[in-house]
């Protein structure tokens, strides 16, 4: 795929070309959490001037969503849907860090968009957690495939080929190996080793003494996950980091107040 960055909205966007379905991608932040700039977000995408899957797609359904009297969000959905089922192409729409949206209504409209999907668009939620919607019932209809963290894992043959050919590092069969068990093999992981790597001297030392604690990889937990999450959470975590395993009552026990 070719990211082609439009606009501040960080909209991607992608025209396949022949059969091949359009590819439209918006990445969501905090401030997405507003159904009117979501939804205006979302037809931009669509509609987006560079590599756009459709340039009528929305625009009358744009002009109601701004109106001072716009009807409920389920009608302006049903206009949206209309104009995409008029498009004679597939399209896939790509919404990336959905776990941002916390907004309820945002949630229920989503559901409305699925429960009235035409058929030529499809649907990616790239997420950390699972969305508020009911993904037990899109299973049982087949309507729903899912890519969870064990399946973006890469196995020994793909670390070898990451390591290897695409960040040329002059690594043994034992290294690789290594930096697989330690990653788990965690992609973002086995990046942030492999920079490492590269400006080191030692590689077989650096790779005997790469674990958790390494400042890159505690960098990119703090930053990108751990700053993600509620502050009561985020206290949790720090209690109970003390201790090698967890069960209930060891966590109770570590992060209960003491007693006066």
């Amino acid at each position: 795929m070719v990211r082609l960055s439009h606009s501040s909205r960080r909209i991607v966007s992608n025209r396949a070309a022949g059969p091949e379905p359009a590819l439209a991608w918006l990445s969501l932040d905090a401030l997405d959490n507003d159904p009117i700039r979501f939804w205006s977000s979302v037809i931009a995408a669509l509609n987006a001037s560079r590599g756009t899957c459709e340039p009528r797609i929305g625009h009358g359904t744009l002009a109601i969503l701004h109106s001072p009297q716009s009807p409920p969000l389920s009608t302006i959905l049903t206009n949206l849907l209309n104009e995409i089922g008029q498009v004679g192409r597939d399209i896939i729409l790509i919404l990336d860090d959905y776990h941002v949206i916390k907004d309820q209504t945002i949630h229920e409209a989503m559901l409305f968009l699925l429960d009235h999907l035409p058929a030529t668009l499809h649907l990616v939620l790239a997420t950390r957690t699972d969305p508020e919607l009911p993904l037990s019932r899109l299973r049982v209809r087949s309507q729903l495939i899912e890519i969870r963290d064990n399946d973006l894992r890469f196995i020994r043959e793909e670390t070898a080929s990451f390591l290897l050919e695409g960040m040329d590092l002059p690594l043994s069969e034992e290294e690789v190996a290594t930096l697989q068990t330690r990653t788990r093999g965690w992609i973002a992981g086995l990046q942030l080793a492999a920079l490492s790597l590269r400006k080191c001297e030692d590689i077989s030392a650096w790779i005997s003494d790469f674990a958790g604690n390494h400042r890159y990889l505690l960098d990119y937990v703090q930053q990108e996950i751990l700053a993600q999450l509620p502050v009561q959470l985020q206290h949790f975590l720090l209690q109970t980091s003390i201790v090698t395993s967890m069960n209930a009552a060891l966590c109770q026990a570590v992060t209960a107040l003491p007693t006066l």
